[in-house]
């Protein structure tokens, strides 16, 4: 999570210093969300059949080295080919980061915990803007992939001695095959989306759009007959689980675009230092630390339903405002005052949806449900980013419009799909968790 903010940050640096160009600026944020979107569920899976814990280590030891390589980049292509691979072991920490919470924790802790969760995860990733802004400002954006590395190196440590190893209850194999397609048809959407525009959509660029959608068609209908698939579509048939992941794709979609085009912006049209740009972030931080926590308690007693209706249409408003920001704008009305809003929307979704998703599986399916949630949030992101160059490049008011029309209809969805459990008995064993919280 702070990873990501971070190389947002530094876009506009990637442009002046190595002569970047829009899509080579596209493709340093996809790249990476191409091998972490495509191999999340499998290292979901792998966790579920080798050890969480084993899994999660390994995954940090090799983002860690990816990290410090990406610092040494010299071209765009090259640190395009580093970010990819770094995607690939990002794969294995994901997943295995909400999994090992919830496997090593009682239920009665694990709202809560998730909620902490949730917090941190959005702290890192505003936290991410003021540490880069600072590295990039009186360094150089080379600085913002060794932040990674002391960090690594503390998580390690912590999750070697305080987490608990946790094995299947039965022997799964790997699937190789839908980790395959999950890679193909993700890398011809992205592939046609970023470079269409610019190529006019000529033949390669279409016929690798209806590749993607005929790969798609396939993986889906071969995880369906796999007896050990990396996606398991059974999960599906939970009306929360559906309705918290098409939910989760619009809404996390429309915040990567949206923060994207933002930091972009900001750097280039509204002239602010890599600092400030980052600091406009900081009552995301501050909301997040104090009020996310408190959310997965709430949500335990309340259900979810109502926090993820009204927060993604919460933060589609705070989108609005940012649209008619220029130069000369005043600090306070045009920026501060929709980020607050955009951090009361995402304190209030954030918990209650990480909580709905891990909620409507069983204990042994955590991982792979939290690669399926995690996958989904990173291929909206992917898709989302690849698609603002149809509004042409740097077309920021348009992208943002799309980004909360998004949003919205994140809510949306919410409110016609997500039931709160004590109403909705999708899973024996999750009724009886939410019905002895709220009697």
């Amino acid at each position: 999570m702070l990873d990501g903010s971070v190389v947002n940050l530094a876009l506009p640096a990637l442009h002046r210093d190595m002569g970047a160009s829009f899509s080579d600026l596209q493709w340093v944020i996809d790249g990476y969300l191409l091998s972490l979107s495509a191999l999340i569920l499998l290292g979901g899976s792998l966790g579920d059949i080798f050890g969480r814990k084993k899994m999660y280590i390994f995954g940090l030891v090799g983002f860690g080295v990816f990290s410090m390589l990406c610092g040494f980049a010299t071209t765009p292509f090259m640190l395009i080919s580093l970010r990819i691979l770094q995607g690939v072991f990002g794969a294995l920490v994901v997943p295995g980061g909400l999994a090992i919470i919830n496997t090593n924790f009682a239920p009665q802790q694990r709202g809560k915990a998730i909620g902490q969760w949730a917090g941190w995860s959005g702290i890192a990733a505003a936290i991410g803007p003021l540490a880069g802004g600072y590295l990039i400002d009186a360094f150089s954006w080379h600085w913002i992939f060794f932040l990674n590395v002391p960090l690594i190196i503390i998580c390690g440590a912590l999750a070697f001695i305080g987490a608990r190893e946790s094995l299947p209850e039965r022997t799964r194999h790997i699937d190789f095959t839908g980790a395959g397609l999950a890679v193909a048809f993700l890398a011809c959407f992205t592939y046609s989306l970023i470079e269409g525009p610019g190529r006019h959509w000529d033949l390669l660029s279409l016929g690798l759009l209806v590749a993607g959608v005929a790969l798609l068609a396939i993986f889906v209908t071969v995880e369906w007959r796999k007896r050990d698939p990396m996606v398991d579509l059974k999960l599906f048939a939970s009306r929360n689980f559906t309705g918290a992941n098409i939910m989760t794709f619009a809404v996390y979609g429309a915040m990567s675009g949206m923060f994207f085009s933002l930091v972009i912006y900001l750097q280039t049209v509204l002239h602010y230092s890599s600092l400030v740009s980052g600091l406009t972030l900081l009552p995301v931080t501050i909301m997040l630390l104090l009020f996310s926590g408190r959310m997965g308690a709430i949500t335990q007693k309340m259900g979810p339903r109502l926090f993820m209706t009204i927060g993604p249409i919460i933060i589609a408003v705070a989108m609005l405002l940012l649209v008619p920001l220029a130069p000369g704008a005043d600090y306070f009305w045009h920026i501060l005052a929709p980020v607050i809003l955009y951090a009361i929307g995402l304190c209030l979704m954030v918990a209650p949806l990480t909580i709905t998703v891990m909620s409507s599986v069983n204990d042994h399916e955590s991982g792979i449900a939290s690669g399926i949630n995690n996958a989904v949030s990173r291929a909206a992101g992917l898709i989302v980013i690849a698609l603002l160059g149809l509004f042409g490049a740097g077309n920021y008011q348009g992208s943002i419009v799309f980004c909360a029309c998004l949003a919205a209809g994140a809510g949306v969805a919410s409110l016609v799909l997500i039931r709160n459990p004590k109403v909705v008995k999708e899973r024996d064993a999750t009724c009886r968790y939410f019905e002895h919280h709220t009697r």
